[in-house]
This record gives C-alpha cells, structure tokens and sequence, in this order.
C-alpha cells in the first residue's frame, strides 16, 4: 500500500483498487481539538478536489476535498463516535472514509512521502 498527499492535508493509502483517506497530522495540528466529523454518504462518488466531508474544531471548520475520484464504501463510524481520534492517530484509527477508486491515475499527480515532507519543510 503506498501513500500520498494533496496539498490540502489530506492523505490516501491505496490498496488496488480501494483506497482510505484521511487528513494529515500537520491538518490535525492547525485544526486544534476535533469535536465532530461529517462524512459522506455510503454509495456517493465524489470527484477529485470536490468536497468530501467536514472537519470541526474548537477553533474553525474546514472541508476534507476528495484527493481522487472514488465512491465511498465505507465511512469510519468509531471516528464519528469519537472524533478526538483524528487527534490522536489521524494517519491510522483516525482514518475518515474508504473509497473504490474510479480514477487510480489521478494518484499520480499527488505527493508522496519524501515530496509531502519538503512541502510540510
């Protein structure tokens, strides 16, 4: 499985032809304390750089944009349960979404480890 990055602080790991999603420590961090998740419908394609979900903190809102075309199949109830867990392990259980893929190439045009850690530099 190999991850990338968009811009926007949002990573996907992909796995064939699913991926999951979720933002990066550097998003956690500028966000503050998570206090609640809005995550997209099962079932809902949603292109690349469309908005995907939401993120709430004590501090602000921000929108999760979709790093590549996909339709969701399965959405992380525990995180919706608990959204400190973006804080707490965003790369791992804090995870938002899961995708199939409909457009795999698109992930070529994301960063990977070493282009996301100078851009973060």
């Amino acid at each position: 499985m190999s991850t990338k990055y968009t811009e926007e602080q949002v990573w996907i790991r992909q796995d064939g032809d699913f991926a999951i999603v979720g933002i990066t420590h550097h998003a956690q961090d500028a966000l503050g304390d998570i206090v609640f998740v809005d995550l997209p419908a099962i079932g809902t394609e949603i292109a690349q750089k469309a908005v995907a979900g939401v993120v709430e903190s004590v501090k602000t809102a921000a929108d999760v944009y979709m790093p590549a075309s996909g339709v969701v199949t399965e959405v992380n109830e525990e995180l919706r349960a608990d959204p400190s867990l973006a804080n707490t392990d965003p790369l791992g259980n804090g995870w938002f979404f899961k995708v199939k893929l409909t457009q795999p190439t698109e992930l070529a045009g994301l960063m990977d480890e070493a282009a996301y850690q100078k851009f973060e530099g």
